[in-house]
Order: C-alpha cells, then structure tokens, then sequence
C-alpha cells in the first residue's frame, strides 16, 4: 500500500476516534462517505465502493463499541437486561440486513445514506432531549426494536446509538442509562454487521487483503488511531463548547454524505 493510503486512514481513524471520544458519536457517519472516496481514488469500480467502504467502517467500529461499553459497564451506565432482550433481534436484523446490502446499488445504499445523515444532523442542530412515552417495554418489543435498529444500522454502517438512544429514553429509561445501554448495544451491532460483509462480495471490490466486503488493511490503521486519539476528544469535551460543535458536526455529517453521492452520480 503507498505510503498516502497509510496516511490517508490513520488520518481519517484519529478524526473518527477524537469525535467519537468529544461528542460521544460513532465514525461510520465520517468514515462511510470519505473511506468512498479514497476508494474511488484507489480505482475501486463506483458500482461497489459504497459496500466497500460500509464493510471497512463497520469493521472499525468492533474495538471503538468494545471500548465504549466497558467505559459505560465501570460506570453501572448498562442496563444488561435490557440489552440481552435487545440482542438476539439485532443480531438477525444486522446479519441479514448486510446481505440486503450487498444486493443494493451504490447510488441507492449513497441515497439511503444520506437521508439518514440528514436525520442525524436534524436531530443534533434540534438539540432537544428525547420524551420518556411513560411505560417500559416488554422483551418482545425490545428484541423486534433490535432487529429494526440492527437493520438500519448494518445498512449505515453506524453502532446504533442515533436510533438505541432515542427509543430507549422514549421507553422512559434515563438519559445517561440509555446512553451506556446503547453503547453495550452497539457492541453485537459491529460483530454482526462485519461478520456479514465478510461474508458477501461485490465484483469490482478486489484490492489486496479485501476479505468479502472489509478492506483489512485499512480496518487495522483506522482501529489503532480512533483507539489512540479517542481519549484526546474525551479530553476536549471538557474544555471545548460541546453543544456548539455537535451541531456544527451534524452539518459536516449531511455535507460529507451529499458530496458522496454527488460522486458517485459523477461516475
């Protein structure tokens, strides 16, 4: 691999991990769309870089929802009943949402994408706590929850916790409970998620060390930077003005996400 590639991904693993670590939010919003475009550069055909580049994130995120969750377990912040309900539905929603995935065209996944991250940057510039909905749920809610969360999430390459959070404070869990529950959450979404696009392939995907959908090579850099710098972002957060920086991060997720598919519509 030529020495701008290794760069260009432990750059893009400290961006991820130090936002990760600043304002608690996973990097598939930030990997997805630039690792399409290094992709691109790379010379991997359009119709598959998209399924590339969620493989590659969803990968990365294995050690970042590891280290997450045993923050948030040190804490008592896990809720672990509530996430064994929750993991059987989001291991077979994730699981097989990536074999959905690897069918769809990357103009399409690129669209989808993107109208997510037009969500998750609305509901970061609305900065409004979510509303408890006076009841807890039941195990079968919780697991049919997982299971359209995982979906989602394998097909964003994300750990859930735009979608586990607001749900779980919805079913009137505390805001700090759901936080640390959906970071435990996120831990089977990642497993599942990779262990998927491993398992499926796209012609025109092939570069060295490509097993299915995940680029190993860039997995390896991305994980060993987000891990290094996500404690500096942890850090920062107590220094830089957090709320600000959210929002102004919801708007670089939305703008990253468009110029994504305006890539891919300029091939």
């Amino acid at each position: 691999m030529a020495i701008e590639w290794i760069l260009a991904f432990l750059a893009l693993g400290c961006f991820a991990g130090v936002m990760a670590g600043l304002l608690g939010i996973g990097g598939g919003g930030i990997m997805v769309p630039l690792l399409t475009s290094i992709f691109l550069a790379q010379g991997i055909a359009p119709e598959a870089v998209v399924h590339l580049a969620l493989g590659t994130s969803m990968a990365t995120i294995v050690m970042t929802s590891l280290s997450s969750m045993r923050a948030h377990h040190a804490r008592g912040g896990v809720i672990w009943p509530v996430v064994k309900a929750m993991a059987p539905g989001v291991i077979v929603g994730t699981f097989a949402a990536t074999f959905v995935a690897a069918r769809i065209s990357s103009l399409y996944l690129a669209g989808f994408f993107a109208l997510f991250m037009g969500y998750v940057a609305f509901t970061m510039l609305r900065a409004k706590t979510p509303t408890a909905g006076g009841k807890t749920a039941g195990n079968v809610e919780l697991a049919a929850a997982g299971a359209g969360i995982g979906a989602v999430s394998a097909l964003v390459s994300i750990g859930g916790g735009s979608l586990t959070v607001p749900y779980l404070s919805w079913r009137s869990i505390e805001i700090k409970k759901a936080i640390g529950t959906s970071a435990a959450v996120g831990l089977p979404i990642s497993i599942a998620g990779t262990a998927g696009y491993l398992l499926n392939s796209q012609s025109g995907a092939e570069l060295p060390l490509t097993v299915g959908l995940v680029y190993v090579p860039a997995v390896l850099l991305m994980s060993a930077a987000s891990f290094i710098c996500a404690p500096l972002g942890a850090k920062l957060a107590h220094k830089l003005p957090v709320a600000t920086l959210k929002r102004l991060f919801g708007i670089l997720l939305l703008l990253l996400s468009l110029k994504m598919l305006a890539s891919l519509l300029a091939h």
